[in-house]
């Protein structure tokens, strides 16, 4: 099959096209490099194009069999309006547009928990959206549109994906917006102690990378459309992932707990994964504490 994937550089991107590729399939990955690196692509065996999501020329890349769209802007700290809503709506509408002009029955994309911001946990693809930033707002957005092309275009197939926190090999280039518990992992490393805001009993729903690459498969396999749900329904707190750190690394970093200083913080995240389990089933097959083991046996083979 021919596929393209883009944000390819990404970590949910290029671990994505990584496997696309060692499944025999053809890859287009396509990034404009600008936050994601080439360097996650170094073992890609597809056909890499350097250019921006909006501008980029669909039309020389023929019919698709598939599409994973997981380019955007990610940066929650971007207050440009416009230019999150270009980058994140108007290519995506630009991408959907290609679908349907060239036959390609399937798009899958990155949607975000970030749709529901503070809302009621565990969260579930039926509530109100409640967007606590231009980032959310966007990927509001984004659900609007895919469902407004599928009322009008039946026979085009979409699936959006409301990631939880992922965290996951290939995610170096994030630096200070890398998981939690890859920033975790650093100080732990470094023989520093760990710091979180008091008292480590916020929680999130940390999803393996892994996971999320089976999501977007069994999405594509679905061959209806919707926006589900992709994480573990598990809430994790801060202190049980120092805790399955400090176990993965034999050490014991006693924890530095300081203020917070946001009154905006997110205080919990959690998936209810119900309704993906019983429609495209999509189960987490890596909770924290088989995640995280696996995620740091990789960090230390990549340190060596």
């Amino acid at each position: 099959m021919k596929f393209l994937v883009t944000g390819a550089g990404g970590m949910i991107g290029a671990n994505l096209a990584l496997h696309l590729a060692a499944e025999g399939h053809h890859v287009h990955a396509l990034d404009d490099f600008s936050t994601g690196t080439r360097e996650n692509l170094r073992d890609f065996t597809g056909t890499v194009h350097a250019g921006d999501i909006r501008t980029f020329d669909y039309a020389s890349l023929g019919k698709l069999d598939g599409i994973f769209h997981q380019g955007a802007i990610t940066d929650t700290t971007v207050m440009d309006r416009n230019l999150m809503m270009s980058v994140n709506v108007t290519a995506f509408e630009k991408i959907l547009d290609h679908a349907l002009s060239t036959g390609c029955p399937k798009v899958v994309y990155a949607s975000s928990a970030a749709t529901y911001g503070k809302g009621a946990v565990p969260m579930r693809e039926d509530q109100p959206p409640a967007p606590a930033n231009v980032y959310g707002e966007s990927k509001v957005e984004m659900d609007k549109v895919a469902r407004a092309y599928v009322r009008k275009n039946p026979n085009l197939s979409i699936v959006g994906l409301r990631y939880f926190n992922v965290y996951g090999p290939l995610e170096f280039h994030k630096k200070s917006a890398a998981s939690m518990i890859y920033q975790l992992y650093q100080q732990i490393a470094a023989g520093k102690p760990p710091r979180v805001f008091k008292w480590g009993e916020q929680y999130r729903d940390f999803i393996y990378v892994k996971d999320v690459v089976q999501a977007n498969m069994k999405a594509f396999a679905f061959r209806g459309s919707g926006i589900f749900n992709t994480g573990t329904g598990l809430p994790t707190t801060f202190n049980q992932v120092i805790s399955l750190l400090n176990k993965a690394l034999g050490a014991d970093r006693p924890t530095d707990y300081f203020d917070n200083p946001y009154n905006f913080y997110q205080e919990a995240t959690q998936a209810d994964p119900a309704l993906a389990e019983k429609t495209i089933g999509f189960k987490a097959a890596y909770p924290p504490e088989k995640g995280i083991p696996d995620y740091v046996r990789f960090l230390k083979s990549a340190a060596r």
